[in-house]
């Protein structure tokens, strides 16, 4: 059997297959308007109409990839600089070391050590939305995960996998919920009861099929070269200043409206003082943050090539017309059911859009006013993108950070789609059955 395609061939087919979707699917376009107060651009519901324009050529093709690529250069800044500041961190020996002191304290408690990272990657996902920034934690994580027996899928599960389930099923992801009640004209955070409860069901049910799967496929643990090692003072202090760095930037994402450029640049901070404390000096400080940004390289080029899917399928005018037909039908069924079509049709809908920010805006403008006339409620339409955009970000394989993800953890993305689609499914159905509940209930 041949050799699976990694993760950057993958990227590169769908790219061209994007290109060749565009002379397939009939062109068309929704009217679009900016709000001047805010820069927001929004779709005019019924307003889409087929539309004529040239298509991509062939050279319009290759030029896509240098423009996704730079389409999402403060997220590949971000990965590059936080890649270099946790290899600092990781050459000053303190991760080692606080991993070792954490292994000894977790001995013969492996399986609590998988639910507080689950909780931990859960409870970032619903607060901040993380998924790229966890990138560059990935090396230390799979580390972690060794030095307790557990294999590259269960430490990408409990990691990455948490913080897209936190993401989906949160209360008050910023990049989700937040933007989409906002285009849903619904007070912002509202219904986060039912979500809360969902969230603490879904996880429980998320950390069960974990322990499961982690329990069924142990090996041998690979200790770590410093286990045993007491702790240093200037460790201890790097630790400390990673905890808070983490603590401010999760505060000026929540409070102060921060970008990645804010992000950037804390982490930037704290790999340099982590290598001053460290004891590495200003040349081997900046030595490791360049052997950093090499780590990096690869998942950073992947985030952006992704980035040129959406961008292939919008310059050829037939990304509306997608958004068109994924939607129109549901004004012939039932609330429920409506609903329940709505988040697979998200799912489906995240393959040439994998910003789900960028979904919200696209779609809550067309599916408000098709709720409205179906009697589904705007806040469980807010629930039906959230759990069908959000969710896909475990499988889709345009999204960059899920192939970044795993392409360090050397899974390739066939026995990753492989592992992930039992408890992929479990959550969804977790979706569908809030969805017919919210309904009833007459969720608001």
């Amino acid at each position: 059997m041949k050799k699976f395609p990694n993760a950057f061939v993958i990227i590169i087919i769908v790219i061209f297959f994007a290109w060749i979707l565009t002379y397939l699917i009939p062109q068309g376009e929704y009217q679009r308007i900016t709000d001047e107060e805010t820069g927001i651009t929004r779709v005019i519901n019924d307003s889409y109409q087929t539309t004529s324009a040239d298509r991509i050529s062939a050279f319009e093709l290759l030029l896509s990839i240098p423009r996704g690529i730079t389409g999402r250069a403060s997220t590949i800044v971000l990965i590059l600089l936080i890649g270099g500041a946790f290899f600092v961190i990781e050459k000053t020996g303190a991760f080692t070391q606080g991993l070792s002191g954490l292994i000894q304290i977790l001995k013969g408690r492996e399986v609590l050590a998988l639910i507080m990272v689950s909780a931990l990657f859960v409870t970032a996902g619903a607060t901040i939305g993380m998924q790229e920034e966890l990138i560059a934690m990935i090396p230390v994580l799979l580390l972690f995960g060794r030095s307790l027996g557990y294999n590259s899928f269960t430490v990408i599960y409990m990691s990455y996998g948490s913080a897209v389930i936190g993401s989906a099923f949160s209360p008050s992801n910023p990049f989700a919920v937040v933007i989409a009640q906002r285009e849903a004209g619904i007070p912002l955070l509202s219904g986060s009861e039912l979500r809360l409860v969902v969230l603490l069901i879904t996880f429980v049910l998320w950390v069960l099929y974990l322990t499961y799967y982690a329990r069924k496929n142990r090996f041998k643990k690979i200790p770590l070269s410093t286990e045993g090692d007491r702790m240093r003072p200037g460790s201890k202090i790097i630790l400390g200043l990673t905890a808070i760095t983490f603590t401010i930037v999760t505060y000026g994402m929540i409070k102060l409206d921060w970008g990645f450029n804010e992000l950037s640049a804390s982490f930037f901070g704290l790999g340099i003082a982590a290598g001053l404390i460290g004891g590495l000096g200003f040349n081997r400080t900046g030595e490791y943050f360049i052997e950093g940004f090499r780590e990096m390289i690869f998942a950073a080029i992947l985030i952006g090539l992704a980035n040129s899917i959406s961008l292939v399928l919008k310059e050829g005018t037939v990304i509306d017309t997608i958004v068109y037909h994924l939607f129109t039908p549901l004004e012939k069924l039932s609330p429920a059911f409506s609903g329940v079509i709505m988040m697979l049709a998200q799912s489906i809908l995240h393959f040439p859009l994998p910003s789900y920010s960028g979904q919200a805006v696209m779609t809550m403008p067309i599916l408000i006013p098709i709720s409205d006339l179906i009697g589904l409620s705007r806040q469980t339409c807010v629930l039906a993108y959230q759990y069908g955009a959000v969710l896909a970000d475990l499988f889709v394989p345009t999204n960059g950070a899920l192939m970044a993800v795993i392409a360090i953890a050397g899974i390739p993305y066939n026995k990753w789609l492989k592992f992930i689609l039992k408890p992929l499914l479990i959550t969804l159905a977790v979706g569908a059955i809030t969805i017919f509940v919210a309904v009833a209930i007459g969720y608001q």
